[in-house]
C-alpha cells in the first residue's frame, strides 16, 4: 500500500523576495519606501546647504522674540510686548473660533434649506434654488469683501447714536440698548465674573479655568442626561411606559451650571455711548464678523446640495410607509428620512468642513489676524524666517484637518448601519 509522504519544506533563500507572490509586495514597498526616504534626504540637504549659501539656516528662536504688533481680536490675554509663539496662539485662537462657528452655523443653515429646497410649494424651492446658485457659483473672497464693505460703509458712525437738541439720535442701539453697530465695530454685552478661579499663565498660554470648568460641567450634565434618556427608553421598551423625563433634563442641564455662574458671580457689562465712542462691553471687528458670515453663507449653500441629495438618495417608500403608520411629514422627516440621509450626507460634510477651516485664511484679505495673518503675515515680514513660518503654517493646518476628519469619521461611523 502506497504511504503519502509531507513534501518537505524549503527553506527561505533571497530570490524568493522578488520571485515569491508571498513576498514580493512586501519587498517592493519596502524598496519604494527607501527610494522616498532617500528622495526627502535630499531635498532636505539640498535647501540646507542653498540656505547655508544665503548665510541662513533654519531656526526656529524667533518665535521667542519680542513680537512688537498688535492684535485686535484676542481670546487670551496679549500685548506687543509678548513673544511671536504668542501671537501664534493668538491667530490660532482665531482661526478655531471662526473655523467652529462657520462649521456650526453653516450646518444648522444648510440643513434647513436643504430641506426647503425639497419644498412643495414651488415659490419657496426656487428661492432657495436662486440663494444656492447665487452663492455656490461666485467665489468665496469676493463674499467677504462685499459684507465688509457693507458693515464699514453703510452701518452708522458713532456720533449718529448721540442724542441731538430735542434728545433723540439717527441711530439707535439693538436688543434693549445691548448691542451697538457701527462702522467701526460691533458693540456687545461681555460677560464678566466677579469671583473667578485663578488663571494658568505660561509664555505661549493662557488657560483660563473658570471657562475651562464651566465647560466640563456643561459636558458632564450632557452626559448623565443622555444617560437618563437612555434609562427611561430602556423602561419604555420593557414596560411599554415612558417615564417623564423633561423635568429631570431640564433640571440636570442647567441647574448646575446656572448654580456655578451665581457662585462666581456673573454678570453682564453692557456697551455704553460716552464721549465720541462706546466704552465697555465687547467690540468685535468687523473683520471677525464679515469672515464669519461669508464662511456661514457660501458654505451653507453647498451643504443645502449635500443635504437635498442625501434626502433624494433615500426610497419613496420610507416616507410613504410613515405617512401609512400615521406619522406627519415633519416627523416622518426627522425620524425617518434624515437619520437614514446621514449615512449619505457626513462623508461629503467632511470635506466642507475641512475647506472651511483651511478657508478661513482668507480672511487676510479684511485685515483678519488669524494663523496667516500672525505667522504666515507679520511675524513671516519682520523675522524674514520664510522657512519656518510656512513650515509650522503647514504643520499646523494639517494638525487641525487631521482632528476634524478623525472627528467626523467617528461620527460618520456611529450613524452607518450595523451589520449582524
Amino acid at each position: 500500500m502506497a504511504m503519502a509522504v509531507e513534501t518537505p519544506k524549503q527553506g527561505f533563500r533571497l530570490g524568493m523576495l522578488l520571485y515569491d507572490t508571498r513576498y514580493r509586495a512586501v519587498t517592493i514597498q519596502v524598496i519604494v519606501l527607501i527610494l522616498f526616504v532617500l528622495v526627502l534626504g535630499w531635498l532636505a540637504d539640498n535647501v540646507r546647504s542653498n540656505l547655508a549659501l544665503k548665510g541662513k539656516d533654519i531656526d526656529f528662536s524667533f518665535l521667542w522674540r519680542r513680537a512688537g504688533y498688535d492684535i485686535d481680536q484676542q481670546l487670551i490675554p496679549y500685548n506687543n510686548d509678548m513673544t511671536h509663539g504668542r501671537a501664534v496662539i493668538i491667530g490660532l485662537l482665531n482661526t478655531l473660533l471662526v473655523a467652529f462657528l462657520g462649521c456650526i452655523l453653516s450646518t444648522i443653515l444648510g440643513v434647513f434649506l436643504g430641506v426647503l429646497r425639497l419644498s412643495k410649494n414651488w415659490i419657496v424651492s426656487r428661492l432657495v434654488g436662486v440663494y444656492v446658485e447665487m452663492f455656490r457659483n461666485v467665489p468665496l473672497l469676493l463674499w467677504i469683501i462685499l459684507v465688509y464693505v457693507v458693515f464699514s460703509e453703510v452701518m452708522p458712525t458713532p456720533r449718529d447714536f448721540k442724542p441731538i437738541a430735542d434728545g433723540t439720535a439717527k441711530a439707535h442701539m439693538w436688543l434693549w440698548d445691548s448691542v451697538a453697530v457701527t462702522n467701526r465695530g460691533t458693540n456687545i454685552p461681555l460677560p464678566l465674573l466677579d469671583h473667578p478661579l485663578p488663571r494658568i499663565e505660561t509664555s505661549f498660554l493662557s488657560l483660563n479655568t473658570s471657562a475651562i470648568f464651566v465647560l466640563i460641567l456643561v459636558g458632564l450634565s450632557i452626559w448623565v442626561n443622555r444617560v437618563l434618556l437612555r434609562r427611561a427608553k430602556v423602561v419604555q421598551e420593557a414596560t411599554g411606559v415612558r417615564p417623564v423625563t423633561w423635568w429631570k433634563s431640564l433640571v440636570l442641564l442647567l441647574l448646575p451650571t446656572v448654580a456655578v455662574l451665581i457662585l462666581m458671580g456673573f454678570h453682564l457689562e453692557y456697551p455704553v455711548f460716552e464721549g465720541f465712542n462706546f466704552h465697555g462691553g465687547l467690540n468685535v471687528a468687523h473683520a471677525f464678523t464679515s469672515l464669519t458670515i461669508a464662511l456661514t453663507l457660501y458654505y451653507a449653500s453647498v451643504t443645502a446640495e449635500i443635504v437635498r441629495s442625501g434626502i433624494q438618495a433615500i426610497s419613496r417608500g420610507q416616507s410613504e410607509a410613515a405617512f401609512a403608520l400615521g406619522l406627519r411629514p415633519g416627523r416622518t422627516l426627522a425620524l425617518i428620512i434624515l437619520p437614514q440621509a446621514l449615512r449619505v450626507i457626513i462623508p461629503p460634510m467632511i470635506s466642507q468642513f475641512l475647506s472651511l477651516t483651511k478657508d478661513t485664511s482668507l480672511g487676510i484679505a479684511v485685515s483678519y489676524l488669524d494663523l496667516r495673518g500672525t505667522l504666515g503675515g507679520i511675524t513671516l515680514n519682520q523675522t524674514g524666517r520664510e522657512l519656518e513660518c510656512m513650515l509650522l503654517m503647514m504643520l499646523i493646518y494639517l494638525c487641525i484637518s487631521l482632528i476634524v476628519s478623525a472627528i467626523m469619521n467617528a461620527y460618520n461611523t456611529s450613524v452607518k448601519l450595523k451589520e449582524r
